[in-house]
């Protein structure tokens, strides 16, 4: 069955809330919710940090890219992938005529203080200061981030707020704009 409603979906560096607001938003949507790393962590019987220290993060791109072409006749969703989702555009525009893009953002310094202990389980944050590799993260893929239809400073709100923010959007929209 192919549903034509929009999926949203949540991008943004790790520690931006995009798991956490996904999960708020589809519950307050009602919509099915894929947390892509979750959902990929599940299939391949392995954690994230254990596929990209034993396959490498080209094999944990490619189940991503998997994991969207699946999404492409699913049922409206909330997603939440992976910060570096954005860094395959061809990837993205598999589902990008239907999908509303959220951009959450945040700085470096909240994003780390928020992961907490959590930091030690991101494969990209193991290669130095955590705050200092967000923030050339940032740099690298702000240009593919700001292709978002959607900014929301997660910031300034709460994850719940967030999530009312992003159901409001999904309920009104019209189509994309641009």
């Amino acid at each position: 069955m192919r549903n034509e409603g929009w999926h949203v979906a949540l991008v943004g560096i790790p520690g931006a809330g995009k798991s956490t607001v996904a999960r708020f938003a589809a519950d307050i949507l009602n919509y099915p919710l894929v947390d892509f790393d979750k959902t990929i962590e599940r299939r391949a019987g392995r954690t994230i940090a254990e596929i990209f220290h034993n396959q490498g993060e080209l094999a944990f791109r490619e189940m991503e890219a998997a994991l969207t072409q699946e999404l492409v006749s699913a049922p409206a969703s909330v997603l939440s992938p992976g910060g570096g989702w954005v860094t395959r555009p061809d990837v993205v525009a598999l589902i990008r005529p239907r999908t509303i893009l959220v951009w959450l953002t945040v700085s470096p310094a909240v994003a780390v203080r928020r992961m907490g202990a959590g930091v030690s389980r991101r494969p990209l944050l193991m290669k130095g200061d955590p705050a200092a590799v967000l923030a050339g993260i940032l740099a690298e893929r702000e240009e593919l981030y700001s292709m978002a239809d959607v900014t929301i400073d997660t910031e300034v709100h709460t994850p719940q707020a967030v999530a009312h923010q992003v159901a409001r959007l999904a309920s009104g929209w019209p189509g994309r704009v641009g």
